[in-house]
């Protein structure tokens, strides 16, 4: 390309963000973009331009003739991420970049549905003239010329930045449509190129799910074929649940550089509003409820009409209130199971009861079937006056209950019989009733849903697959009221224990973030529930460690380690040793120099963890794993409270301790470290090196060993610094590591 305008490297003046390679323009694409969006205030559009210039700031250098980036854009689930890629898009224009490609969807409603949305947020009409987008869905070796026309266009210097279109190819994730769009690049000369690749949803279908085979699965295999004919270019990956992404092997091709966390705009309900404190939005499904093999559901269980009921009331109470901007629809999501055939079973009950209901109203005031049903209502109604505002009278409700039912669809979302789901025209009713399952789960988008009845567990108990169902989060601050859930109690579980979970790992990824430390550095540790596994495992090379110290003792098993190791934790733990108050342990009194120790109190766990644990090294993929669960969870402790306080004890110090290893070079249990009981006189003399701890508070013990090759062999390792560390059961915590070997 000849002219970049714009694209300079930053200047220690321009103060780019951490990692940057260059900085972008927020030009006129981006700005009228923003503009468009009237929903978001001022704030947020500046937000939303600031982050798409941080993405693009860490993305492939675009002058460069060769090099690639690949980025992990993290958001929370429904929360903007199709807007944040379509802003990077336009801001890729802004910035003289010809080529984008946006893998979509894995089915042809998503695909359709981020299609249009790019095509209505870019404001690409094909009445356009000069067009400033050539937007070419699914493009295929028909497309050739078009594309070269373009890219020549961009190669004209004569030609104004108005009269260069940018090829903005959308793709459905499917190998096929994918080999037809790297048949297409093949063609074309891309030497001088610069493109950036959005890929949405990018821990679905994209990752190598044949890696523990030795194998290359056909998406996986296509995406690296584009990728391959793009000299210069960024790959951007998109999702809500990065795990998949972030624990595939660091030298795999998709494996990220950088991370981006998104922060959601004001109005945004997560997890935090469902999951958190307030429980009032949350309703469990009894057992009975639930279908399974052992318990066929038929007709709709109580639960499920109480759901309706609730549903109809907020309608009628939407429509008193007018539709408008803010209050255009109403919708209801019922995700029963995965078979398609309990799918129609509901949806004939649902429509049945929406009939059924429909009648009685109409009848008179003082029919014994009505008044029933009325009475049912008004429990709704109290149930919906206990977190919405400003709700009209039940008497005003009533009177609209009639037109709420008339004008609700209900609708069954899936692929019964080998149909294709239609998409939503929204504008035909206000409220919605879904009946589907696999098909609603990622990425699709259920306008205004206030009410979701998910009488589904958690299946295998994958993470991801888990948060990806939550399609009740989103921008609904204004109706937050007016939401219900109604969850089955194993998925209500999971979702509160992946709350905690996605908030610990966005603080971690947002502190490499704000470093701009690239992600390879980062020790791939999580806070997670032993319920559930981050994800697929056939994603996942290098397995994972899982661990919760919890009244239990931390303790490497590799005590010989590299000369240099030893040498290192030697040097540590001496200064740090020398610059605590340690005194004479009181607790214990002996004359005998092995059972006499020193001990420092209230030693801050900050520092504690800061100058000592953190510093301290271990050898070896199970020690690696459980020192980074060890951290994990004291950290986790001081988030909660930065005054916790522990004691460090220096063991035996005017004592020489010697310790076996076995061939491999290990202490393979705490009861070949710490020295047991001593028997006398009937009892114990010395109560052993366990009892020297707090049991409430974190405690550090320091033993210093020469190490034997074998219990009467020679000393391999002299006076090692072996540490210790009790973690007491009030901080807890379930986490995964992984430590993947450098190649």
């Amino acid at each position: 390309m000849n002219e970049f305008e714009g694209t300079a490297k930053p200047t220690e003046q321009s103060a780019p963000p951490p990692g940057a390679l260059w900085a972008p323009v927020v030009g006129e694409r981006a700005v009228a973009l923003m503009d468009r969006q009237t929903k978001l205030s001022t704030t947020a559009r500046t937000k939303t331009l600031r982050m798409a210039a941080s993405i693009l700031s860490r993305s492939q250098y675009p002058t460069e003739l060769s090099g690639n980036r690949t980025g992990l854009v993290v958001g929370y689930v429904q929360s903007g991420k199709t807007l944040s890629f379509t802003t990077v898009i336009a801001m890729a224009r802004d910035n003289n970049i010809p080529l984008v490609i946006v893998i979509a969807g894995t089915s042809k409603p998503l695909f359709h549905q981020t299609r249009d949305r790019l095509a209505e947020e870019l404001s690409i009409s094909p009445d356009d003239i000069p067009p400033a987008w050539m937007h070419l869905p699914d493009p295929d070796v028909s497309k050739e010329d078009i594309c070269k026309k373009r890219l020549n266009d961009w190669r004209d210097a004569d030609r104004t930045k108005a009269e260069k279109a940018t090829l903005l190819l959308t793709v459905t994730k499917q190998h096929q449509r994918l080999q037809n769009l790297d048949e297409l690049l093949s063609r074309l000369d891309l030497k001088d190129t610069p493109a950036v690749i959005v890929d949405d949803e990018a821990d679905q279908a994209s990752l190598n799910t044949l890696i523990n085979k030795g194998d290359e699965s056909p998406t996986y295999q296509k995406i690296l074929s584009i990728k391959g004919r793009l000299p210069n270019h960024t790959y951007l990956q998109y999702t809500a649940t990065p795990q998949a992404p972030l624990l595939i092997n660091i030298i795999d091709a998709l494996s990220p550089d950088f991370v981006e966390v998104l922060e959601p705009g004001e109005g945004y309900v997560g997890g935090i509003q469902f999951f958190g404190d307030d429980q009032r939005y949350v309703k469990i499904i009894p057992a009975n409820d639930v279908p399974s093999r052992t318990n066929q559901i038929v007709g709709a269980p109580q639960s499920l009409v109480e759901a309706i009921a609730f549903f109809f009331v907020s309608v009628a109470a939407g429509i008193i209130q007018g539709q408008s901007k803010s209050n255009p629809n109403r919708s209801m999501l019922v995700h029963p199971s995965r078979t398609t055939n309990e799918h129609l079973n509901y949806y004939n009950s649902i429509e049945g009861i929406r009939k059924d209901w429909l009648d009685v109203l109409k009848r008179p005031s003082t029919e014994p079937d009505r008044i029933d049903l009325i009475s049912s209502f008004q429990v709704a109604y109290d149930d919906l006056a206990t977190t919405a505002t400003d709700l009209p009278p039940f008497i005003d409700i009533e009177k609209r209950l009639v037109r709420a039912l008339d004008e609700t669809l209900v609708r069954e979302i899936n692929r019964r019989g080998g149909r294709k789901p239609e998409p939503i025209e929204w504008n035909q009713a206000y409220g919605w009733i879904l009946v589907g399952g696999q098909a609603m789960d990622r990425g699709f988008t259920v306008r205004e849903l206030s009410v979701t009845y998910m009488p589904r567990g958690t299946g295998v108990g994958n993470a991801d697959t888990v948060q990806q169902r939550a399609r009740f989060f989103g921008y609904k601050r204004a109706y937050l009221g007016h939401c219900r859930l109604y969850l089955e109690s194993d998925a209500l579980d999971a979702f509160r224990a992946y709350v905690v979970h996605e908030e610990e790992m966005r603080k971690e990824l947002i502190v490499l973030q704000t470093t701009g430390k690239p992600l390879s550095n980062w020790k791939r540790r999580f806070i997670l529930d032993s319920d559930l596994r981050p994800c697929r495992k056939n994603v996942i090379e290098h397995d994972y460690g899982r661990g919760n110290f919890a009244d239990e003792w931390f303790f490497p098993r590799m005590a010989r380690m590299s000369q240099d190791a030893v040498s290192a934790n030697r040097s540590l733990v001496k200064d740090y040793l020398a610059k605590i108050a340690l005194g004479p342990d009181a607790s214990y009194s002996s004359t005998q120099p092995a059972q006499q120790h020193l001990m420092a109190d209230n030693v801050p766990l900050a520092e504690m963890l800061a100058d000592f644990m953190l510093p301290y090294r271990v050898q070896g993929a199970k020690d690696t794993s459980d020192q980074l669960g060890l951290l994990l969870q004291l950290e986790k402790a001081l988030s909660a409270d930065p005054s916790e306080t522990g004691r460090v004890y220096h063991m035996r110090p005017n004592y020489r301790s010697r310790r076996s290893v076995d061939d491999q070079g290990r202490i393979p249990s705490i009861r070949r470290i710490q020295q047991g009981p001593t028997r006398a006189a009937g009892g114990y003399s010395y109560p052993g090196d366990f009892a020297f701890k707090d049991a409430a508070r974190v405690c550090a013990q320091v033993h210093f060993f020469d190490l034997t090759d074998g219990d009467n062999g020679p000393v391999v390792r002299e006076q090692v610094p072996i540490l210790t560390v009790w973690v007491p059961r009030r901080l807890e915590a379930d986490w995964l590591t992984q430590d993947q070997p450098v190649e």
